[in-house]
């Protein structure tokens, strides 16, 4: 028998569908109910590393922790990770397939369908419901021949639809029944209800509301769910998260915002530390003097580097070394603490170029990604994060290039899935990089980096991310119960297109 689904789609990109998919996931599997996310194609900069080394959109594999189960590239068979403003990285079932421009994959997508539903298959079989994410708009008029994401889903898997809209950004009878309008009438039908996110104030005072929307649309609304504010990974850089610039808390943490940062959910579980302010600094004037500077993660190094420098960050990163401020950089970040970046395959934009000088390290792009889940411990850490000394770690590595160091020290000792050992990483005084994302993730290190730039570990608690996640997601689950008319929702499982 094959599974029960159903699919929110949205008015418009960031209305809330990867929370919404993520709390009904935790809301199914506390009812005892089997269930699996499903995105069959997600654009995002922020991926993760399936336990078997695959590579998926962020998004889905918060769905799938909320759900209580393992994360695989069946719940993101196609991830588009952008490398410029008009081409991005294709990845399938878990692997980096090409650099496409959006006009070439526009033409190759259609080619996509039986993998996507090979994989909706595969997650049909294990599971007794899957809740399917869309992408952006079902109403993108230009964009619907070939559609992969949205309504051609629907069709494809029999899935009824949910359709939110994002009452914060204001405009939300316009969003949902413009969408509705815009939509064909075969399209239509499969919209079994509405949902209304990030609703702020007395929900009692949009009672009228409530009622236009069902006389306007003719469908019953399922929920009028509040702004919640929890501390969930973002799949992408349009979000609150990084729009935080100005100093706050005991210990302050200032992280690069690269135009193509990627995996900046690194930087979770150190919002989560009472006392740390985690801020994004775009150029040499927001920077300041904070107690640890972070180069991220980014999809696009090279040019990632000059805007670095033609911003002027490189000399005032090399003013915060030169002041025994610690630096570190994370991935991309790391390759540009080198004194050289190859790229002779063509895997971004081609060429070579100077790094910052700040590590002894050399950097050429291969073909291959390196994607694996590793565990390992700090070595002995010179400078002021030596407090980080044996503490272990856990987190992935998802990276294109091989980095040759030809001085200062490693910095973590790692131990890959097949069992080898290797040195990751170097450290010369006050300036360290390395490729392993996920780093603040273990107490340990958490500790360890609070006891290097406040000289303590007394006062200060940290969270176990695994543990804190978790309440997270039950969070979530709790303010979809309180605000959503859950009868509703699971009789259209039920019910389905019928």
């Amino acid at each position: 028998m094959s599974a029960k689904s159903l699919m929110i789609q949205g008015t418009m990109s960031g209305v809330g569908k990867s929370l919404l998919v993520a709390g009904l996931c935790r809301v199914l599997a506390q009812d005892g109910v089997r269930v699996a996310p499903f995105k069959s194609q997600n654009m995002a900069l922020n991926s993760a590393i399936t336990r078997d080394g695959k590579e998926i959109g962020r998004a889905q594999y918060m769905q799938a922790e909320a759900a209580g189960i393992e994360p695989t590239a069946a719940m993101n068979p196609v991830l588009l990770k952008p490398t410029t403003n008009t081409g991005s990285q294709v990845i399938l079932n878990g692997a980096a397939l090409a650099n496409m421009t959006a006009r070439e994959y526009f033409a190759f997508r259609h080619t996509l369908i039986e993998p996507i539903m090979d994989a909706y298959r595969e997650l049909e079989r294990e599971y007794d419901v899957i809740l399917i994410e869309g992408a952006g708009s079902p109403v993108e008029l230009n964009l619907k021949r070939d559609d992969i994401v949205n309504m051609g889903i629907a069709r494809m898997t029999g899935s009824p639809v949910l359709l939110a809209g994002d009452i914060d950004r204001g405009g939300v009878f316009a969003q949902l029944v413009g969408t509705l309008m815009l939509l064909e009438k075969d399209e239509r039908a499969y919209v079994k209800a509405t949902v209304i996110n990030k609703f702020r104030g007395d929900p009692t005072l949009f009672d009228d509301g409530m009622r236009i929307l069902r006389e306007r649309t003719g469908l019953p609304v399922a929920g009028l769910v509040p702004y919640l504010s929890l501390d969930l990974d973002e799949e992408d850089s349009a979000c609150d998260r990084l729009e935080t610039h100005g100093r706050s808390g005991i210990v302050d943490i200032a992280v690069v915002r690269l135009p193509k940062i990627s995996n900046f959910s690194d930087f979770t579980a150190l919002d989560a530390i009472d006392g740390v302010g985690v801020r994004y600094v775009r150029d040499a004037r927001e920077l300041g003097m904070p107690d640890l500077l972070i180069i991220p993660g980014t999809k696009a190094t090279l040019a990632d580097l000059r805007w670095l420098r033609n911003g002027g960050l490189d000399a005032a990163i090399e003013r915060l070394v030169r002041a025994g401020v610690p630096v570190l950089g994370i991935c991309g970040g790391y390759q540009m603490l080198g004194t050289s970046i190859a790229d002779p395959y063509g895997m971004e934009s081609g060429g070579e170029e100077r790094g910052l000088g700040l590590l002894p390290v050399r950097t050429v792009f291969g073909r291959k990604k390196c994607q694996a889940q590793i565990d390992g411990e700090f070595g002995e850490v010179c400078g002021v994060l030596a407090p980080l000394g044996g503490a272990l770690v856990h987190g992935y590595q998802i990276h294109m290039g091989r980095t040759v160091r030809d001085g200062g020290s490693f910095l973590l000792r790692l131990v890959r899935p097949d069992g080898q050992a290797v040195e990751d990483g170097c450290q010369v005084d006050n300036v360290y990089g390395t490729y392993l994302h996920g780093l603040f993730d273990t107490a340990d290190v958490a500790r360890g980096l609070m006891s290097a730039l406040l000289g303590t570990r007394d006062d200060v608690c940290v969270h176990d991310m695994h543990a804190y996640r978790q309440s997270q997601y039950d969070a979530l689950a709790d303010g979809l119960r309180a605000s959503m008319d859950l009868d509703l929702v699971y009789d259209i499982i039920q019910r389905g297109m019928h």
